[in-house]
């Protein structure tokens, strides 16, 4: 799979590390319970068709990126600074 970077241009994927799904997960109160704690971490929606992870670019800009890809396919739709959809 190819990635483009915002800033570096078309990459193979090997230059990004996967953070997982780019939506925020609301985070338990520490002392909120194992089985609280046990959902946050393991058990995650894995649907089929089009999500937004969140990816970093280790070996290149160092930038966070969204990327929108349809799990079905493999098909990357659209690849955005993360930083950017923050500041809208």
């Amino acid at each position: 799979m190819r990635l483009t970077c915002p800033n570096c241009g078309d990459r193979d994927s090997r230059e990004f590390t996967y953070k997982g799904a780019a939506s925020m997960l609301d985070r338990p109160a520490p002392d909120a319970g194992a089985a609280i704690w046990h959902a946050y971490l393991h058990l995650r929606d894995n649907p089929a068709g089009q999500v937004e992870d969140l990816w970093y670019h280790g070996g290149g800009c160092g930038a966070w990126l969204i990327v929108t890809r349809d799990t079905i396919t493999h098909d990357v739709q659209a690849v955005q600074l993360a930083e950017a959809r923050n500041a809208g």
